[in-house]
């Protein structure tokens, strides 16, 4: 794989007291032809985080046409397990309902947080979206029991499956450095799920702690994952498996990395990886965690 950059789409810069800083984790769903609307999460002043959109054309990325002027989905109310911020992670249509799946965070006093998923619900327009309970639909358990994040969902056959980040450990040595791999969970109505600690992608050396944010396509049978790991810095990776649960990791396949200079100079995470017409794209955040927006790169030919 070889991609080319088309630049920056998106970075917030105060365009409301919701939306001061950051365009995370960007997940696109085509509205029509070549219009598309990019789901992120930014942050306001206190660095508490809403989920919004953006359209554009995807032919002239550079031309923004519309901006939410309200959140899709804001933080809950004190005590709730969203209380501290929502960020987006996945999105999936099935019947046409949009299905968006959303990390809660809660900011912890013995360890800096902790993150359940949340689910919430729209009609086939996309612009109104409703929590479908102000409780997670997956909260830590005996599989999970410090802290969960970022899934990504494909619902395939009447199964719905999920990849998602799982906290192995807080280092109370290391400043309570957290150490996440990705596990996978199935679930038959995409709300309750059973998980049986199945790591789908682990650690390769001793210097990774973090792999985050899976994106899966099932790319003509066989399975393609990216995804962000981290060592110094972010970077994204790449996986393969012929059945979704047993992955090789193929890092050194993936094709894009960091810029020489500019916004994503620092570190690239939090792939979006989706196909229209004959193209593949990749959604991707730059410096500091989506601080510096979201770009867009085109899959070049063989």
């Amino acid at each position: 794989m070889k991609w080319k950059k088309l630049g920056q789409v998106f970075a917030p810069d105060h365009h409301y007291d919701w939306m001061v800083s950051h365009a995370a984790n960007p997940v696109a769903d085509q509205l029509s032809d070549s219009l598309y609307r990019v789901y992120s999460s930014c942050r306001d002043k206190n660095n508490k985080s809403s989920i919004y959109h953006i359209d554009f054309n995807i032919n002239q990325p550079d031309k923004i046409l519309n901006i939410s002027k309200t959140p899709i989905l804001s933080p809950g109310d004190p005590g709730y397990f969203d209380d501290s911020g929502v960020t987006v992670t996945g999105l999936v249509t099935v019947d046409k309902i949009k299905y968006l799946y959303y990390l809660g965070w809660n900011l912890g006093v013995t360890v800096p947080w902790r993150n359940s998923i949340g689910l919430a619900i729209s009609d086939s327009t996309g612009c109104i979206f409703t929590k479908y309970s102000p409780a997670p639909i997956i909260d830590r358990n005996s599989v999970d029991p410090l802290s969960i994040s970022y899934p990504w969902i494909l619902h395939e056959n009447g199964i719905w499956k999920m990849w998602y980040g799982s906290n192995l450990e807080w280092d109370q040595d290391n400043d309570c450095a957290f150490k996440f791999c990705i596990k996978y969970a199935e679930s038959e109505n995409g709300i309750n799920w059973r998980r049986d600690g199945i790591i789908a992608i682990t650690f390769k050396s001793a210097d990774e702690y973090a792999l985050a944010r899976p994106c899966v396509i099932n790319d003509n049978g066989i399975y393609k994952m990216w995804y962000s790991y981290r060592g110094i810095s972010y970077r994204i990776g790449y996986a393969e498996s012929d059945d979704g649960i047993n992955w090789t990791r193929l890092d050194e396949e993936v094709g894009i990395d960091v810029s020489k200079t500019g916004w994503d100079s620092e570190m690239i995470e939090y792939p979006h990886v989706f196909d229209h017409k004959s193209n593949r794209y990749m959604l991707y955040n730059g410096n500091a965690y989506g601080k510096t927006g979201f770009g867009l790169a085109v899959l070049e030919s063989d």
